[in-house]
């Protein structure tokens, strides 16, 4: 059976003014597709066989390539938004034909130049398409360990839960919201480490390093911080969690982490009402 968005090999059954018309190799085939003639390679004639791709072109006809896609049925791939409409986004995927993703399924609002990962399925009436709903669709035998550096495209976020990250754009990771002292933006490429392998093979990620070489880049922002406000700052070991987040970007611990290695360096003091420079 030809089947859209998969690739196959058909065989060549007769040639015409307009390409190639492949068939299943079988005997008795059922159905024939074109495959154009500025698609075929040099050579090809009746009989041979030959792997294309399947899809529908802009008139609906399903036709082949020799092209290589990025992405086939139940795959993942990274695709840059080429245009929004009233009935959803178009996906550059190097065919004539964009890839349609639906508004019905963006996990979030897209726009052009937006680069976005995506799965290719079958709708109900029979057009390829891509979803952004991927979250179940991630492998969970990534084979990292706690402590490995990783790569991943972040392609979802949920505010009680946190940051979504699709490891080498194959493995499902997250980033806990006890883990994110900035910014990250659905869309991009990060590099992070492996906090925890959880039981069912998810990763747990952070965009920090480990506490003892977090410390010290943590020590020289506090450092500058305090360098720019004229060596006064109103924060220290009592202030609340939020506060310190929302202003130095890490969590609590490292910030106490930091101040003491400046304090036991000689660099500060720390008093009741925040941290001073110590004057030389």
């Amino acid at each position: 059976m030809i089947e859209l968005g998969k690739y196959q090999m058909l065989r060549v059954d007769k040639k015409s003014k307009f390409g190639f018309y492949l068939v299943e190799p079988e005997d008795n085939p059922k159905q024939a597709i074109l495959l154009p003639a500025k698609e075929a390679p040099e050579n090809l004639t009746v009989g041979d066989l030959i792997k294309v791709f399947i899809y529908k072109d802009t008139e609906d006809r399903i036709i082949a390539t020799t092209k290589q896609v990025p992405l086939t049925i139940g795959g993942l791939a990274v695709l840059k938004v080429k245009e929004v409409s009233d009935i959803g986004a178009f996906l550059d995927w190097g065919l004539v034909k964009d890839l349609f993703l639906p508004f019905k399924e963006q996990s979030s609002k897209v726009k052009v130049g937006d680069n976005v990962l995506v799965s290719l399925y079958v709708d109900k009436s029979r057009r390829l398409c891509a979803t952004m709903k991927v979250y179940d669709l991630l492998s969970t035998d990534s084979g990292y360990k706690k402590g490995d550096i990783v790569s991943g495209f972040v392609y979802d976020q949920i505010d009680s839960f946190g940051v979504f990250v699709a490891v080498d754009n194959i493995y499902s990771a997250m980033i806990p919201n006890n883990e994110l002292f900035s910014p990250v933006k659905i869309g991009e490429t990060i590099q992070a480490r492996v906090t925890s392998v959880r039981e069912d093979g998810k990763l747990n990620l952070s965009l920090r390093d480990k506490a003892y070489v977090q410390i010290g880049t943590d020590s020289e922002n506090i450092l500058d911080r305090l360098k720019a406000a004229g060596g006064y700052l109103s924060f220290n070991d009592s202030s609340d969690p939020e506060d310190i987040k929302r202003e130095f970007k890490i969590s609590k611990n490292a910030f106490k982490r930091a101040i003491g290695k400046l304090y036991k360096d000689g660099i500060i003091e720390i008093n009741d009402d925040g941290i001073r420079l110590v004057k030389k």
